[in-house]
C-alpha cells in the first residue's frame, strides 16, 4: 500500500490535473516561476521572523522601562 501524503492531498484538492501530472512524472513549464515564488517566501519568512524579534525587543524593553519607574517610585 503506498503512503499518501498530506501534501498531495493538498496538491490534488488545488489541481487534480496538476497533480496527475506530477505523479506521472511530467515536468512542469513554469518552473522558473515557481523557483521565483519559492525564494519570495523564504525571504517574506526572514522578514517575518525579523519583525517577530523586534516585536519581543520593545516587549521587553517596555517591561524594562515599567520596572525601572515602579523601582524609582518607591
Amino acid at each position: 500500500m503506498r503512503v499518501i501524503r498530506a501534501s498531495e492531498i493538498g496538491s490534488y484538492l488545488y489541481c487534480n490535473r496538476a497533480w496527475w501530472y506530477a505523479k506521472n512524472g511530467m515536468e512542469s513549464e513554469n518552473a522558473a516561476e515557481m523557483l521565483a515564488g519559492d525564494n519570495f517566501h523564504h525571504k517574506h519568512g526572514l522578514r517575518v521572523n525579523a519583525a517577530r524579534l523586534v516585536r519581543i525587543g520593545g516587549i521587553v524593553l517596555i517591561l524594562a522601562a515599567l520596572l525601572s519607574f515602579l523601582m524609582e517610585r518607591f
